[in-house]
This record gives C-alpha cells, structure tokens and sequence, in this order.
C-alpha cells in the first residue's frame, strides 16, 4: 500500500507542480482540505475518482477511509494546501499510516510564504541588510515550545513570516516591540495570496491590528515582516555579489573596478 501525500499550492490551480497534477488526474481515490484547497484543482482529477473533503473529519476518520481505499487496491492521493512541511499535520497521519505498512510518497507544493512574498514583489533576503528567514506563528491556543517565543525569534531582527496569526496581531506587535523592534518596521500582510480575491495590504508593527481589522482579515493570511519588506526597498543600493562585474566565482572572472 502506498499513499501519496500532495502539496496543492497556494491557491492558485496552476501552482501545483507537474507531478503533483499528474498523480492527482491518475488518482483513483482524492481527499483534499475542501476549506483551503481549490476546487478548480480538485476538478482536475479524473472522471470518476472518488474525491472526499476532510476538512469535517478527525484523524482517525481521515486515516481509516485512506486505509481502507488502499486495501481495496486503490491509488489514494492526500491533498494538501501550500506545502505539506509547513503546518500541514502529516506527520500524525504518518505515524498511524506506517503502523499499518503504508508506504508513503510527499510531493511538496509552493507554501504560501513563497506565494504572498511574489504577491508582495518581495525578496525576503536582501544583502547587506538581512540574509535569514523565520518561518513560525504567534502563540495562541496552540502553544509554542519555551524557546520559540516570537519575542525571542524577533531579537535576531531578520525577516519574519508567521503563519496561522491573523487573530493575534495585538500580541504579534507587543512581541515585536518588546524584542527591540521600530515601531515603523515595515510589515505586508497577503490575504489569501494567488486567489481571485487576493488582498494585500502595506502596514507597519505600530499599525498591524488596525490594518487588519480595517480589512476585515481574520483568517488565511501571510504576515511577512522586517526592512526587507520596505516598499521603498527597490530605491535603494542593496546588491549581491553574484551579480557584481568584480566578484570571482565558478562561472565567471572578476574585472577589476577602474
């Protein structure tokens, strides 16, 4: 028995990858997250597969009717919204999986940090100003281990990208203050990035709460911060050195500067 586990993308139907689509169309058997996956993906697989939403089911539900179809000698594909590495919830379904023998293929799909930085025309590291990024959430019910407080994260004062925060601004703004932060640090927030109704929206960490309470976000939303995001940052002289005429490397001799 074999599952195959799929990374959907972001939103947009046309960002899975070739060989996600194609395991999807041969697919006779699909359960997908129906509150986050796209129904125009999923209308993608073929003519009479069994397609099943899970977003009503619990793990153990989930995990039987994937277990039985497979018994059954049914191909069964998993599909999962942006990337399953991030906060995907695979590896308890893993867990249970391989008890049972299942062999498991992951087929990763753009997360939607990479998603709401193209929407924002945004390199999230910028030489000479930040070459790190944090990918975590804010702690709300679902806690966070003792030394991934987003007030100790955010002392490094790199680029940030939190998931699953959209309700938490007010504490995401403290915590940014109280590692140190400006209260003018540039932040974007992308609703739903790669979807029809797509919204983006330019704020600061003073302004965070009030802008997404003026736009009404409360859920599936990307909140990317630091001076990366400085919507001025393309006037600026940032440049790599992959790129300077006197830097040597591999492929190409540096010239000297005159």
């Amino acid at each position: 028995m074999k599952l195959y586990i799929i990374g959907a993308g972001p939103g947009d139907p046309d960002l899975i990858t070739v060989k996600g689509l194609k395991l999807l169309q041969q697919a006779d058997v699909v359960l997908y997250a129906d509150s986050l996956v796209s129904q125009e993906l999923v209308a993608k697989s073929k003519p009479g597969a069994e397609v099943l939403k899970t977003a009503g089911m619990h793990l153990e539900e989930m995990v039987g009717t994937m277990l039985e179809r497979m018994r059954e000698g049914k191909m069964v594909v998993r599909v999962h919204t942006g990337d399953p590495a991030m906060y995907g919830a695979i590896m308890e379904q893993m867990v249970l999986l391989k008890r049972e023998g299942v062999d498991i293929e992951i087929v990763p799909g753009v997360s939607s940090v990479f998603a709401a930085a193209a929407a924002a025309e945004a390199e999230l590291t910028i030489p000479d100003l930040t070459q790190t990024v944090i990918l975590t959430r804010a702690e709300g019910r679902t806690p966070v281990p003792e030394f991934e407080k987003l007030t100790d994260l955010a002392k490094h004062k790199c680029t940030i990208a939190l998931f699953l925060s959209a309700t938490l601004t007010k504490k995401v703004m403290k915590e940014f203050i109280s590692a140190g932060w400006s209260e003018d640090t540039p932040i974007v927030v992308v609703y739903k990035a790669t979807w029809p109704d797509e919204k983006i929206v330019r704020t600061t960490v003073k302004d965070l709460d009030d802008a997404m309470r003026t736009n009404g976000i409360r859920k599936q939303a990307m909140i990317l911060a630091g001076w990366a995001l400085d919507p001025h940052i393309h006037d600026k002289d940032y440049r790599s050195k992959l790129y300077d005429k006197t830097f040597t490397h591999g492929f190409r001799r540096g010239v000297k500067s005159e």
